[in-house]
């Protein structure tokens, strides 16, 4: 059987194509073995910590940019001292909070400054009751943290804030 010019063109793109695919999937499955044995080296520690976010002192500052009251748009920026359960100073509580839904919740990105690290939370914030904040990174102790934060407003502009930490270290980060 006899190509013309175009089938021939259109085949060899084909082929082109099939090996790529091959060699695409052959790269994956390279990656994902190796992903598996380090994961099963891997150890997780779980740790609590309970902080207090003080906005009675420090930074807070509303900035209305979608408009006068509460609207969508408007910005809360803050830099406020960061408590322990005894309420005292352990270090900073920094970000800020676009609103969202007037009345309910704003979407926030703030970071815990900590002697030994930082630890940065996203997500909603709702204005009342318990808010569930994925922990998205950190820095020094808490480099490979992941985890959640929960925290709850307590009627007098502190915020109990307790954080699970999830920190991930692989055999060879705990060999010297």
């Amino acid at each position: 059987m006899t190509m013309n010019p175009a089938q021939s063109r259109t085949s060899r793109r084909s082929l082109r194509l099939g090996v790529a695919l091959l060699l695409t999937a052959f790269a994956c499955a390279v990656h994902a073995d190796g992903h598996a044995r380090s994961a099963s080296d891997a150890t997780t520690e779980e740790i609590t910590l309970v902080t207090i976010a003080d906005a009675r002192s420090g930074v807070g500052q509303a900035i209305a940019t979608g408009g006068p009251g509460d609207l969508p748009g408007n910005l809360f920026v803050f830099d406020q001292p960061l408590l322990n359960s005894r309420y005292e100073p352990i270090g900073t509580n920094s970000g800020y909070c676009i609103r969202t839904l007037p009345g309910k919740h704003s979407q926030c990105l703030w970071t815990l400054t900590l002697a030994n690290g930082t630890i940065t939370v996203a997500g909603s914030e709702a204005d009342a009751g318990t808010s569930l904040i994925p922990v998205i990174g950190g820095t020094g102790a808490y480099l490979t943290a992941g985890g959640m934060l929960a925290t709850t407003p307590n009627g007098d502009r502190t915020y109990t804030q307790v954080l699970t930490l999830l920190l991930h270290a692989t055999a060879s980060a705990r060999e010297p």
